[in-house]
């Protein structure tokens, strides 16, 4: 196939081999036009020689299937409380629908992939996330019901995938001892998994250019942040959506990823213009300071 952008042999050459970890937010999983533009790039780096998996989200489509059946959300300082019942469909939104469009999605290209949750193989094991908020100095628990954090993730089903040319996609769910089934942060979900599996690069997709030191003002965008220096700006430049985007950049840099980028998925061939060319795209985070 034809690369889309002017690659650099160097870049393409270094990541000959290598794993590359991207997160697609669930928000771009309803825009067609999106949705193909992040498979191309993700089938152009399977025809470069690096070996892509795919983490992700779907938040618009769990709202609107539980819109059509008539459960209501509760939302808790913006986490979705999820009981049983809505835990069903969460399931069925994200590995019934979402995985298996971007599957086909893929598919169609000539190229192999494969669906999967973090449930499958024990992938990802969870253990239940107890809500803290203090108010007045006192210390208040909500439990979230099925709302999980990454406890520990076995790669052995994503390196058989891979040893087998097929292109992992997997969704955010996994299991635990105290359920079955848990509802995990994409993000978070995507920074464990590239750590575990020493991911040359993970890629976090979001619908702004990267992190900026104004966020209204694209032209204060930051190209190059070490992780000492993001976790000083949360809540101050980094808030909102942006905490758990950099959070889950910096957990996947400790446990193992050699890089981590935050990138405007929205944009065409964002991502190879980030890995395959030499243009600076998104903010790239390191572990230290560099001497350039």
């Amino acid at each position: 196939m034809d690369i889309p952008v002017d690659v650099d042999q160097r870049e393409a050459d270094q990541l000959s081999g290598q794993i590359i970890v991207v997160k697609c937010g669930g928000n771009a999983m309803v825009d067609d036009r999106v949705k193909q533009n992040i498979v191309e790039d993700i089938v152009a780096l399977k025809e470069v020689g690096a070996i892509p998996v795919i983490v992700h989200g779907g938040g618009p489509m769990i709202q609107k299937l539980l819109d059509e059946v008539g459960i209501q959300s509760e939302f808790i300082d913006g986490h979705r409380k999820t009981d049983e019942q809505t835990m069903e469909y969460v399931e069925m939104a994200l590995t019934g629908s979402v995985n298996s469009e971007l599957v086909s999605l893929i598919s169609r290209k000539g190229y192999r992939a494969v669906g999967l949750s973090g449930k499958d193989g024990n992938l990802a094991t969870a253990r239940k996330r107890i809500h803290e908020v203090t108010i007045d100095g006192k210390t208040q628990q909500t439990d979230l019901g099925h709302v999980g954090d990454i406890d520990s993730i076995d790669t052995s089903l994503i390196q058989l995938l891979i040893d087998n040319d097929y292109i992992p996609v997997v969704s955010p769910v996994a299991g635990g001892e105290e359920l079955d089934a848990y509802n995990v942060n994409a993000d978070m979900f995507a920074g464990h998994l590239a750590g575990a599996l020493e991911a040359a690069s993970y890629v976090a997709l979001t619908n702004v250019d990267g992190l900026q030191l104004d966020p209204k003002d694209p032209s204060t965008l930051i190209s190059e942040i070490t992780v000492s220096q993001a976790r000083s700006q949360i809540g101050q430049a980094i808030e909102g959506g942006m905490i758990p985007k950099v959070e889950s950049c910096i957990i996947a840099l400790e446990e193992g990823a050699r890089s981590a980028r935050i990138l405007n998925g929205m944009k065409e061939h964002t991502i190879l213009k980030a890995l395959l060319t030499t243009e600076t795209v998104g903010t790239l985070l390191t572990d230290e300071e560099t001497d350039e």
